[in-house]
């Protein structure tokens, strides 16, 4: 009887044909909505109501540069008024922030997005409204002048991550029933808003509301809001982080226009919309999303598309003050050296100073984002604590580091400083933007150390416990076998015999001693210097010093599982391994001292190991 396939069981071309859940999610939105047929196309500007009102693309950018793409997405609209949070983030960058904000306003207006209305100070509501956005255009042509449409469309194009062309027939359409516009720019002249020839400042704008942009683009130029300005396709930061944040605080309170209070009370995501049919919206620190469809409502905002960002932020609870971070999730594990050691085997005198002094080194392995509530708690944790000599900070797993908890974390550094505590940090590299914005805050301190890997900042921070304790480490100083850990036990005449069977071998800084794969044919005492013993993968298992052993496993395996090269100049012992076994035949004592002191080697290599797990394990 033939066996029936297992029910778990898949063809790989079926694993290959499946789709994450977020695109299966985006396809269920574009399949239940495509049928919506509420909603008008623009008419207003002539042009626009030659759109197709079947079209529909939605698209989703995320912060690490993956784009997802259902329907529509290629196919070309003009941005409109989505081009307003670029521009104004473009305008604070080009002139600074004091002169943007001396002329535009930062408050809803409650308004429709054309309104002829400005506040109190006769300056625009806010930079979303035609009016802002005029005034933004016409502050760009204060500084560019006949420059100032291009060096506007070069800017979204780095939003976006390539060049973006114009719609010319939308430009002539917009310009000549833009009458409204004009009303506009006049009433920002009179009111010193615009100082700049009005019809040569419109001209700007009508253009840049003329860009074609298409869903695929506006996700990514939205992901790049979301992303702090670095666009994550290209890698290159677009705005500073400065004009990013204020611009999203802008879209937030009034880039829905008179429907901005509605949408972030239900939706609570920043985002943009304009009449061409398309919608932007940016979630902070997580992803961009793009829709088009030209069939807008009442407010002039498109039907389908505040539908699939309505269905998204329900379904994934993507409300941006819905935030479930909890600070104490950022310590991954906390310890001292007498846990969990550097791997450097060390000689017995320097054991001796370390096992009572352990509590001097503290190390605090920090995962996630570094927010300000998460440094706020390491902090706290490390205080609740004796205070330490040395503190390792590692970063390799930090994904993020936020401005505010950069200037908390560089505070704590100062704080520790004046109580003589070193800070050691691993797992950062000083190219790093992370690294930059820390010395923002720490320079002139002394107290800080800098090793990327863990193993290395452990190693320098127990040396400098020897030192100070009174210990000395001399690389170079050479060792009898008598003092080797694996021949500890042995009788001197024993010991005479094995140094019968010994040569002393020299190594170069960097030379290759063992090589994994190799047969197994001696035995190797260190004599003086350092050694490293690594995987063939590069992984550092240890760091031996004089008095150790290594190739050892030649007693246990045939071949060689692992390499060691020279950390410095280097001299050992070596024994061939014939020769040792005879020795093992002549005094079987000694050859059984020898295997239990391996035993006790091994094991306490294990017990090691299974300590570090139980730091990463221990929740």
């Amino acid at each position: 009887m033939k066996p029936s396939p297992s029910p778990f069981t898949t063809t790989p071309l079926a694993w290959t044909r499946s789709k994450p859940p977020l695109l299966r999610f985006l396809n269920a939105c574009h399949a239940d909505f495509a049928p919506e047929d509420s909603g008008a196309v623009a008419d207003y500007i002539p042009e626009l109501s030659k759109a197709d009102p079947d079209h529909f693309g939605i698209s989703l950018a995320t912060l690490d540069g993956h784009v997802y793409e259902v329907g529509d997405t290629q196919v070309p609209f003009t941005i409109q008024s989505m081009s307003k949070p670029f521009v104004f983030a473009l305008a604070l960058d080009t002139l600074g922030a004091a002169r943007v904000e001396s002329v535009i306003g930062v408050e809803p207006s409650g308004d429709p997005f054309n309104s002829i209305r400005l506040n109190a100070e006769n300056h625009p509501f806010n930079p979303m409204v035609n009016a802002g956005a005029i005034a933004c255009s016409g502050l760009i042509h204060e500084a560019k002048g006949d420059a100032a449409f291009e060096y506007i469309r070069q800017a979204l194009g780095r939003f976006a991550g390539r060049e973006l062309d114009v719609d010319d027939a939308v430009y002539a359409s917009e310009s000549a029933t833009g009458d409204r516009n004009r009303a506009i720019g006049y009433l920002l002249r009179t009111n010193g808003v615009i100082k700049d020839n009005v019809a040569a400042v419109l001209e700007v704008y009508f253009r840049q509301c003329a860009i074609l942009v298409t869903a695929r683009d506006i996700a990514v130029m939205a992901a790049t809001l979301a992303n702090r300005g670095i666009n994550p396709l290209t890698g290159e930061q677009v705005m500073s982080a400065y004009a990013i944040s204020r611009t999203l605080s802008v879209m937030t309170s009034s880039g829905m226009y008179d429907y901005a209070g509605e949408w972030i009370y239900r939706i609570g995501i920043p985002a943009k919309s304009g009449v061409g049919g398309g919608i932007l919206a940016a979630l902070p620190a997580r992803l961009g999303l793009g829709s088009y469809s030209p069939r807008l409502d009442k407010h002039g905002n498109s039907v389908r598309g505040i539908k699939v960002c309505e269905a998204l932020s329900a379904h994934y609870d993507l409300h941006m003050l819905n935030r479930s971070d909890d600070a104490r999730n950022s310590i991954i594990a906390d310890y001292d050296i007498g846990s969990s050691p550097s791997r450097r085997v060390r000689r017995a005198q320097e054991q001796n100073i370390l096992a009572p002094h352990h509590q001097e080194v503290r190390v605090i392995e920090l995962v996630g984002t570094l927010s300000f509530s998460n440094v706020d708690y390491v902090s706290r944790q490390l205080a609740a604590k004796p205070r330490p000599q040395l503190v390792i900070f590692d970063l390799r797993r930090v994904t993020a580091m936020t401005r505010a908890g950069a200037r908390l974390l560089a505070e704590e550094f100062r704080e520790l400083a004046a109580h003589h505590v070193t800070v050691i940090l691993s797992g950062i590299r000083r190219s790093s933007p992370d690294w930059k914005m820390l010395a923002e805050w720490t320079e002139g301190l002394t107290n800080i150390r800098n090793y990327y890997l863990l193993d290395a900042a452990i190693e320098w921070a127990e040396d400098q416990v020897v030192y100070r304790y009174g210990g000395a480490i001399d690389f170079f100083e050479a060792t009898e076998l008598s003092e080797q850990s694996l021949l500890a036990g042995l009788t001197a005449e024993e010991l005479t015999d094995l140094a019968s069977l010994v040569s002393i071998r020299t190594y170069q800084t960097g030379e290759k001693i063992i090589s994994a794969g190799d047969a197994a044919t001696s035995l190797f005492f260190l004599r003086s210097g350092a050694v490293h013993v690594t995987l063939p993968d590069g992984v550092r298992l240890a760091t031996l010093t004089a008095g150790m052993p290594f190739g050892e496993m030649a007693l246990l395996e045939p071949q060689r599982s692992a390499d060691v090269l020279a950390d410095m100049a280097a001299t050992a012992y070596e024994i061939p391994l014939r020769d040792f076994e005879r020795f093992r035949k002549q005094h079987p004592r000694a050859g059984e001292r020898i295997m239990r002191n391996l035993a006790q080697l091994l094991a306490d290599r294990l017990i090691m190991a299974n300590a570090k797990l139980d730091l990463l394990t221990s929740g």
